[in-house]
């Protein structure tokens, strides 16, 4: 299997896995940094948008309603699971002008110019060659369109997640940080360089540094096994896993953290005028 195949499939894999707890109110976060990435947009009405990674649509969602009944959203994503949740919140609130297609977006077949916008929540990081990723997104996109990236900061959900590392290295060292694509772009100059190298122009960065709040420690064992790091916790063995979670749940107590800090890179860019 070649590096390409083996992370489409190991994605796939973990976020088709991760569905169960995906859309739990602990991981409310996706939708709220979804919902902040379309606003950034600026959309008017009636534009034609495009949502890779698009997971259970919690930036394809806000992005129907925000171009209207005119304008049109394809949310594709490669967890079936994901999307058919997107399809149901969907129908649930009555939106007729997006559909979800499940799909690698590096293979997609659009014609060149094929949207107004293209957007990319917490995903790119997931493509082996980011930057030819990146490309393909710019020949979809409408000169002078907008493409928007979002990433993780270098604060991803802290204290708990370097809690969580701490314990697999103890346990499991061979699985110790063995699938954070994220790191590759933590900082605003690193997501700028990514977009400019890949032809995008007129890139800004916005970061944010903020705080989730936890209901209870075990929220943060919901968010675990909802998010990308879910992969790391199926190799365990069901003792092991107890152990960490036990573990994990424990530190949040003592240490009576009842909100995580999070850093998050809004990116937002245009495919130059010809």
């Amino acid at each position: 299997m070649s590096d390409k195949a083996e992370v489409i499939f190991k994605t796939k894999a973990v976020f088709n896995a991760a569905s169960d707890y995906f859309d739990a109110p602990a991981l409310s976060f996706w939708g709220r940094f979804g919902q902040a990435t379309i606003d950034k947009l600026s959309f008017q009405g009636g534009e034609s948008v495009l949502d890779v990674c698009c997971g259970s649509g919690a930036s394809a969602l806000p992005a129907a309603r925000a171009v209207g009944t005119s304008g049109s959203v394809v949310g594709v994503d490669l967890a079936e699971s994901l999307l058919e949740l997107g399809r149901n919140k969907a129908k649930q609130q009555g939106l007729e002008n997006i559909e979800f297609r499940c799909a690698d977006f590096e293979n997609l077949g659009f014609p060149d110019e094929s949207f107004d916008a293209i957007v990319c929540v917490f995903g790119i990081f997931f493509v082996p060659d980011m930057s030819a990723a990146l490309q393909e997104l710019l020949r979809m996109l409408r000169p002078g369109g907008k493409l928007a990236i979002t990433s993780w900061g270098q604060k991803v959900f802290e204290p708990a997640n370097g809690e969580f590392w701490s314990a697999i290295q103890t346990e499991r060292p061979d699985l110790y940080k063995s699938f954070t694509p994220w790191d590759r772009i933590s900082t605003s100059a690193e997501l700028k360089a990514l977009l400019e190298s890949s032809g995008a122009t007129q890139v800004e960065v916005f970061p944010e540094s903020c705080t989730h709040e936890l209901t209870a420690a075990e929220d943060w064992w919901t968010m675990v096994l909802g998010g990308g790091i879910r992969g790391i916790i199926d190799q365990l063995k069901p003792a092991v896993r107890e152990r960490i979670r036990q573990g994990n749940l424990e530190f949040l107590r003592q240490n009576q953290i009842g909100s995580l800090e999070v850093d998050v890179l809004y990116a937002i860019a245009r495919k130059a005028e010809i």
